[in-house]
């Protein structure tokens, strides 16, 4: 089969060449693979494939999907409009809210509001469409309605799209990947070994600049109850949401109570850096064999509609 990975040009940082680069070299053991970045002749080009591994997270994720759904070309991970979805952070929680899956306590301020009053907190406001912890430090999480004002404003000018404003649970971080539909053994996000005075949580700091001090934990340090009850949520959203072929989810757990943060739809796949190429180690899948999983589910799943 010809295969295209497609990627963008605008966005590419170390990171995301060595994913492709990787991506390309286990595809390229059983297809004829190709490296396509979206430009201006990407409708032209595209057309002489006869499938796509989709690595392109511009333009809210939706560009690409939407035109290989028109050509009827097949790809990997989900359509058009569940990456809308999941890239907006406050219709996410909408959907999972609809579903009876736990979400923190939200409220959104549109650009140009000014939030008079917090009904709970601590509370941690954040951009509603950013992905990578972009825009979120420590001072993020407020406690206090100067402090939220503050922060919600930084959000407006910085970022020009709505604050979402959610109750921070302050408790166990955790990520939960599905590749093909099953669930993969779920990673816990330790903190604890940060240096002193440093957020315990993924603030933009943290997750970019102290990965290497910070400690995972794949399977989880939980009891049977509490996975289950996370798998259990996570196959719910990754249905309700319409999702496909691999996706990771944050989340947070105060005692036994379990809070879904957001839904990544077509998260990193570098090796020795991706939270989802770190499950699939402890699934004992090769970095190969994670990328043809979710490429045979893909073609699996385009026969099937």
């Amino acid at each position: 089969m010809k295969v295209a990975v497609v990627y963008d040009l605008e966005n590419l940082d170390e990171s995301r060449v060595k994913m492709i680069d990787s991506v390309c070299e286990a595809l390229s053991k059983h297809h004829d693979v190709e490296k396509l970045p979206f430009g201006n002749d990407f409708i032209e080009r595209v057309k002489t494939f006869d499938a796509v591994f989709n690595l392109s997270t511009a333009h809210l994720q939706i560009h690409v999907p939407a035109i290989l759904d028109v050509l009827r070309i097949p790809y990997t991970g989900s359509s058009a409009l569940a990456h809308a979805l999941c890239t907006d952070k406050i219709t996410t929680k909408i959907v999972l809210q609809h579903y009876g899956i736990p979400t923190p306590n939200f409220f959104v301020v549109p650009v140009g509001e000014d939030p008079q009053t917090l009904d709970f907190r601590p509370a941690i406001v954040k951009p509603s469409r950013q992905g990578s912890a972009k825009g979120i430090d420590a001072d993020s999480v407020v406690e206090s309605v100067e402090a939220l004002k503050r922060a919600v404003k930084r959000v407006h000018e910085e970022f020009k799209e709505p604050a979402l404003v959610e109750e921070f649970i302050e408790g166990r971080e955790f990520t939960v990947g599905i590749v093909a539909n099953e669930v993969l053994p779920i990673l816990e996000i330790d903190f604890s070994t940060l240096p002193d005075g440093l957020e315990r949580f993924y603030s933009y700091r943290v997750k970019h600049y102290y990965g290497e001090q910070t400690r995972y934990f794949c399977p989880a340090r939980i009891d049977e109850d509490l996975r289950r009850k996370i798998e259990h949520y996570a196959r719910m959203a990754f249905k309700a949401l319409n999702l496909r072929n691999y996706t990771r989810m944050d989340l947070r757990v105060r005692g036994n109570e379990v809070y879904f943060l957001d839904v990544n739809s077509l998260p990193m796949l570098t090796p020795n850096y991706s939270d989802i190429v770190k499950m699939a180690e402890a699934a004992k899948l090769s970095y190969e064999e994670l990328i043809l999983k979710i490429f045979d589910d893909a073609v699996r799943c385009s026969r099937d509609l």
